[in-house]
């Protein structure tokens, strides 16, 4: 049992307190931690200007069937198709930089007040901000890799085969193969290492910090769920309902940016 968290409320549901008091309360709560981690999802990027995945009208999802273009079936089947998507996708990162909310999270780790994020986000923004122990369970467009001989080349050299190849497909430079990018797609299991220190840390955690996800994507929307069999509390700081809200100890609507930025400064780290 997680002691120094015992003395907080129970875990309220998602309608139970005012913002104020929730925040209050996460500060309390974050400050009397041993260990404290980040678990984020797409979220967080959007102040960055990377649209989200499930919001209508504006999420990745909204126009496409992601089994038809990030299946990795799909990739085998059609790489052509494939990477028109991913080709857009990737110029679409390109130029993103963090934001608030990425930094607040950099500040909290270096005051010790943070003992590393788990992200879903493959957009490299936690790792541009600073952020020291992270976790990509999705893996990162940082690099692509061949499938076939296992050549594995920088995001730079991949945008440079794209734009050299007239089909749009980046190729490896010794079997020709097309190159994937270094992701977990749709029909892939994730790397057992890094699921095995997103575990970890989740079962270790006095509180964990749910920001910007949907918590709806398996295995990594059963990670709280470690939290808070393990006695450690959960906070959830992301707009929109999850299957997880009636867990959550501290539940914020806000924006992320602005919650984390007055986290940080309740903390006297911002």
């Amino acid at each position: 049992m997680h002691v120094r968290a015992e003395r907080h409320a129970e875990s309220r549901g998602p309608d139970h307190a005012e913002p104020d008091a929730d925040r209050g309360l996460l500060v309390e709560l974050v400050r009397d931690a041993r260990s404290v981690v980040a678990l984020t999802g797409a979220g967080i990027s959007v102040p960055s200007g990377i649209p989200d995945f499930r919001t209508p009208g504006t999420g990745l999802w909204a126009n496409v069937d992601p089994m038809a273009v990030a299946h990795i079936d799909a990739f085998r089947a059609s790489p052509v198709e494939f990477w028109r998507f991913y080709g857009e996708r990737f110029a679409t990162l390109g130029d993103k930089q963090p934001n608030g909310a990425h930094r607040a999270l950099v500040a909290m780790e270096a005051a010790g007040h943070l003992d590393g994020v788990i992200t879903q986000n493959v957009d490299q923004l936690h790792r541009s901000a600073g952020t020291d122990e992270l976790v990509e369970v999705h893996g990162s467009i940082a690099t692509c890799v061949c499938p076939g001989c296992g050549e594995r080349v920088a995001l730079a050299d991949a945008r440079e085969r794209l734009r050299a190849e007239a089909d749009g497909v980046p190729r490896c430079a010794a079997c020709t193969a097309p190159l994937k990018p270094d992701v977990v797609l749709f029909g892939e299991m994730l790397s057992e290492p890094t699921l095995r220190r997103a575990v970890e840390l989740c079962e270790g955690a006095d509180v964990l910090l749910c920001i910007g996800s949907s918590l709806e994507v398996q295995p990594v929307a059963g990670l709280p769920l470690l939290t808070h069999r393990a006695g450690g509390r959960v906070a959830i700081l992301t707009q929109g309902s999850t299957p997880l809200d009636d867990i959550a100890a501290v539940r914020l609507n806000g924006d992320v940016v602005l919650e984390l930025e007055a986290l940080a400064r309740g903390l006297g780290c911002a």
